[in-house]
């Protein structure tokens, strides 16, 4: 366990250093920095879920992690500090984790009244919601059960239940507190008991499966009340709360005057959030004024290029999500019935791997970033910066030296290959055509209907399928929902592909390469993207079996991966071995990553940044602005800085 012992007591020495630093004086308002910002997001990542225990979607996050407090929060650096919990601590083999809870935390309702104390009873509420499942319907069970003694079984349990035991069940319950280790000594000390050692468990903090929910708030509804709060109905305990809202039009926050972290913290005084049908409007708002930065596409930098404002272009740092091309495994039609055609020919192996090799993504990429493309090509799975070995090397590093792929050049995309190309479409056709396949394979995908930029930017795509993989062999069909991606397309399984990303929830391989596993109710690509697991139950067909083999190989290999707990260097390299066999086989496709070029007022560097967990870049707490703007040359002096 020598591993363990020296990495959590390098993680253990900067917490303290980070404890530190955030128990001192709040940065100095600078003389131009704006008070009362106003942003925006598009129409279609308007936020469908307030309830921050229920929801697994990033747009939802973006708005609740601002309002709900967890046991930590992210820094500008990525580091996890304090936050409804002063310290954590473990025991020499990483399988208890302690966290020691501030005492003056309160739970507010949305004019700022007091509710209810915040004491370690919440989390206990907090945990027994997530893993019930006729309760939180098992959205968020996957880290709890892959790591929390008895959390697997409690939640297995009520979902055997029937509705009305399940839900009769309160979070001070017996079977809970003695099946599930989560214990609670005092009032402000939360002990977590794992499964097998975790010496990445402290990571975990900052994602919603932990958090916090008020018995008193929980008795006092239904189940279903409780899991579809509102804005207006939930409790607050983060640095704002929502002032007014109105659905896909805008959103304003204003400061939570009992968030106890406010000495240590600055804060807006206000935030508006525009929600907009496409970035075009929002480009018109940047240039009267009326939002304080705008991400911009291909043709607004066009635009700018030549002119005044081109001094004011920056870079945006990387987001923390590792975006991919998701198959879906079992599509239908829009009749309801199974789309034989696709789901046959997305089950060949060199089909998918026809697109791996042969689909050029560079002027797909210059609708996200003009002037550095191929800075957006993504090659992993898991997002470059999440964990490192011993010797400081990336772990995707190690995924790249498994695939045998070459370093980014800036001139061509490092995977594409011609030759590999053509030898796999050429086999795919004729094993297709031999299934009943018919040409062009026609693969639908949807966006935004309001979208323009959305329809610019899908156009771009459809041109290089038609160029790079042929009219011959796949046609991409672009097709269109009105409000809800989830409810209009996603759960009635009408696409072919979705373009979507991840940021881990935790600091570990395992977060993202668990998502994509065969057979696990918890996995959420599996579960609720790619459908594999519904393609094994409803097609018998010889060539299915293919892809359900290599799907449990793969499987495999994840959970050989997660066996190596007293080692970090061999478990990266097991999880490394795991991610190039998931890519080998073209199950996803890496696409890219979202590097864009802006007009801004904001420091992104100010911006907390961790390559996991829920408070991101979207946290608008100390964040440094200008309200004149910053310039190119301003932005690489805060490089420089970094």
């Amino acid at each position: 366990m020598k591993n363990i012992k020296r990495i959590l007591a390098l993680v253990f020495t900067a917490t303290m250093l980070v404890s530190l630093a955030a128990c001192g004086k709040k940065t100095e308002t600078a003389k131009n920095a704006i008070k009362d910002l106003v942003t925006y997001e598009t129409q279609a990542r308007e936020i469908e879920d307030w309830n921050i225990l229920h929801s697994q979607n990033a747009t939802d996050f973006y708005v609740t992690a601002n309002l709900v407090s967890g046991l930590g929060a992210s820094d500008k650096n990525g580091q996890l500090i304090p936050a409804i919990a002063e310290s954590w601590s473990t025991n020499d083999d990483a399988t208890v984790w302690t966290f020691k809870l501030r005492k003056d935390c309160v739970w507010v309702d949305k004019d700022g009244n007091e509710k209810a104390k915040i004491t370690s009873a919440d989390f206990l509420c907090g945990l027994e919601w997530v893993l019930n499942a006729k309760k939180n319907e098992n959205a968020n069970t996957s880290m709890a059960t892959e790591m929390i003694n008895g959390a697997a079984e409690y939640n297995e349990l009520t979902n055997n239940m029937s509705d009305e035991e399940a839900l009769a069940l309160t979070w001070d319950n017996e079977t809970f507190k003695k099946m599930v280790g989560i214990s609670t000594p005092d009032d402000y000390t939360v002990v977590y008991t794992m499964v097998s050692p975790k010496p990445y468990f402290y990571t975990v903090a900052t994602y919603s499966c932990l958090y916090p929910a008020s018995p008193a708030q929980v008795t006092s509804m239904t189940a279903e009340q409780f899991r579809a709060i509102t804005w207006e109905t939930m409790w607050y305990c983060g640095p704002y709360l929502i002032k007014s809202f109105v659905d896909r039009n805008e959103k304003v926050y204003v400061q939570n005057p009992k968030w106890a972290d406010a000495a240590n913290h600055s804060r807006f005084d206000s935030i508006t959030v525009k929600m907009v049908d496409s970035t075009d409007t929002a480009f018109t708002l940047y240039q009267s004024g009326d939002v304080d930065f705008v991400e911009l596409t291909e043709s607004q930098m066009k635009t700018i290029q030549g002119t005044d404002n081109e001094k004011f272009l920056s870079e945006k740092l990387p987001t923390k999500y590792s975006y991919q091309i998701h198959f879906v495994y079992n599509k239908n039609k829009t009749d309801g019935t199974p789309d034989k055609n696709w789901n046959t020919a997305i089950a060949n192996e060199a089909f998918r791997l026809a697109w791996y090799y042969g689909l050029d993504l560079t002027n797909f990429y210059k609708r996200t970033n003009a002037i550095n493309p191929l800075k957006c090509e993504n090659d992993f799975y898991t997002m470059k910066g999440l964990v490192y070995t011993s010797d400081g090397t990336e772990y995707t590093d190690l995924v790249r030296k498994e695939l045998g792929l070459g370093n980014y050049n800036g001139t061509s995309m490092v995977r594409y290959d011609k030759a590999k190309f053509e030898q796999y479409k050429a086999q795919a056709m004729k094993e297709l055509s031999a299934l009943g396949v018919t040409f062009p394979v026609v693969a639908d995908y949807y966006i935004a209907a309001s979208s323009q930029t959305a329809l610019d930017t899908a156009n771009v795509l459809k041109d290089a399928f038609s160029e790079f993989l042929g009219d011959d062999f796949v046609k991409l069909n672009i097709c269109t929902y009105t409000s809800s991606l989830a409810k209009e397309v996603r759960n009635p399984q009408l696409a072919s592909i979705f373009i979507n990303g991840w940021g881990a929830d935790y600091g570990d391989p395992q977060n993202y390469l668990g998502q994509e596993t065969f057979g696990d109710k918890n996995a959420y690509y599996s579960v609720v993207y790619s459908r594999i697991n519904d393609f094994y139950e409803n097609e018998s067909a010889a060539y299915s079996k293919e892809l359900i083999a290599s799907y449990k190989e793969y499987t495999e290999l994840v959970k050989a991966a997660d066996q190596i707990v007293n080692n970090l260097d061999e478990r990266y390299k097991a999880y490394a071995k795991a991610e190039a066999y998931l890519i080998n086989h073209a199950f996803v496709i890496p696409c890219y990553y979202n590097i864009t070029w802006q007009l801004t007022k904001i420091n992104d560097y100010s911006k907390p940044n961790p390559m996991y967990g829920i408070v991101g870049d979207h946290y608008y707490v100390d964040w440094e602005t200008n309200a004149e703007g910053y310039t190119t040359a301003d932005y690489d002096e805060l490089a420089k800085r970094k």
